[in-house]
Order: structure tokens, then C-alpha cells, then sequence
């Protein structure tokens, strides 16, 4: 039974705070602690906050999604190797890993027939199978492309500018890439809701038809 004071949706999604701040809480705090300290102690940090993040969604909404989950799995392994060996370079190439797994998953539910993006996302747009391929296709290019901008950022630049990037950087460059692919799935989604409404007024149209006929 659902609480009488939070409605169904929200307490399946949790208040609209919730997703921002356990996405984006934790690389905050790997910012600022970075520049107030070191490398080691940021990860670290990062670490602690992001199990945080998780405890937190798992406490409002008694769930947690797949994407934080598996993102935090990474960062275990990474954070921890890196913590380990007293060696940047592990943490440094965890996006890499990252944004390569997700264009590889993507990929890979395109060749068979089921696109991920559809079954992540197909609650708030409805669109044709096509768009939704053509929509998994685009993001397993941009996975593609964020990993080797990470590769050429971290080798070739200092760590104050990577910590930035990975931070900041790439937070302002999903967040663009994504407001621009708004707009193809409004089209779409537009599109997919007058061909149901066109459906539904013919099939009542049949019927009436039909009733005419009886008569």
C-alpha cells in the first residue's frame, strides 16, 4: 500500500532533489577536497560519497537503479586500486572503462533488436522502434567519443585540468549533449502519440461502422 502522503510516482523516483544530488554530489565533493588536499584524499572522499549517495537513494526510495549501482561497482575497483598502489593513473582511466562499457552495452542491445536506451527511458517518450535505434546509436557514439577525450585529456594534460574535466568538464558536456537529443525525441514522441490517437479514432470509427451495418 502506498503512503498516503507521498503519491506513487514520487515514491518510486524519489523527490526531484534526490537523482542531481546523489549524481552529482559525490564529484563535487572529489573537487573541492582535491584542491583543498590531494589526490588520494579526494578519491578516497569520492568513495565514501558515493557509497553515501547510494545509502541515501536506497533509504528515500527503497530502490536502487542499475546505472549508480554499477558506476559505484567501477569506482570500488578503480578507487581502490588507485588507493592500493598510491597510483593516479588507475582512477584516471575509470571514465575510459566506464564510457567504453556503456557504448559496448548500448551496442550490443542494438544487435539484439532491443535497444537499452528504450527499456531505460521508454516511461517518459514514446517513440518508434526507429528513433529509438537511431537514438542508442548516437549515444554509443558519444560513449565512444567521451573515452578517447578522456585517454587524450589525461595523458596529455596536468591533473588539476583532468580533475576539472572529469568533474565539471564532462558533467557541462553530457548534460549539452543530452539537451540537444531533446528535441529529435519530442519530434518522435509527438509523432508516436498522433499515430496511437489516429489508431484509436479509426477503431472506433470501425465500430461504428460496423453497428450501422448490424442495423
Amino acid at each position: 500500500m502506498p503512503d498516503r502522503d507521498l503519491p506513487t510516482g514520487e515514491k518510486a523516483n524519489g523527490p526531484a532533489w534526490l537523482k542531481p544530488a546523489c549524481d552529482y554530489g559525490p564529484l563535487l565533493v572529489f573537487l573541492v577536497v582535491y584542491f583543498a588536499s590531494d589526490i588520494l584524499t579526494a578519491t578516497a572522499a569520492l568513495m565514501a560519497a558515493t557509497v553515501f549517495a547510494v545509502v541515501v537513494s536506497w533509504v528515500v526510495t527503497r530502490a536502487i537503479p542499475w546505472l549508480p549501482l554499477f558506476a559505484a561497482a567501477i569506482l570500488g575497483v578503480f578507487g581502490g586500486l588507485t588507493l592500493a598502489f598510491e597510483d593516479e593513473i588507475w582512477l584516471k582511466i575509470r571514465p575510459t572503462v566506464m564510457q567504453v562499457v556503456f557504448a559496448v552495452a548500448l551496442y550490443g542491445s542494438l544487435l539484439l533488436g532491443k535497444p537499452l536506451l528504450k527499456l531505460l527511458i521508454n516511461r517518459a517518450f514514446a517513440m518508434p522502434d526507429t528513433a529509438w535505434r537511431v537514438l542508442t546509436l548516437r549515444f554509443t557514439l558519444f560513449f565512444l567519443v567521451m573515452a578517447g577525450l578522456n585517454e587524450v585529456v589525461w595523458r596529455t594534460q596536468s591533473t588539476d585540468f583532468w580533475v576539472t574535466f572529469d568533474t565539471v568538464g564532462q558533467m557541462g558536456i553530457n548534460f549539452i549533449f543530452a539537451m540537444s537529443q531533446l528535441p529529435y525525441m519530442l519530434r518522435h514522441h509527438e509523432e508516436a502519440q498522433a499515430a496511437a490517437k489516429g489508431d484509436q479514432f479509426d477503431g472506433r470509427g470501425d465500430g461504428m461502422n460496423d453497428g450501422e451495418a448490424d442495423r
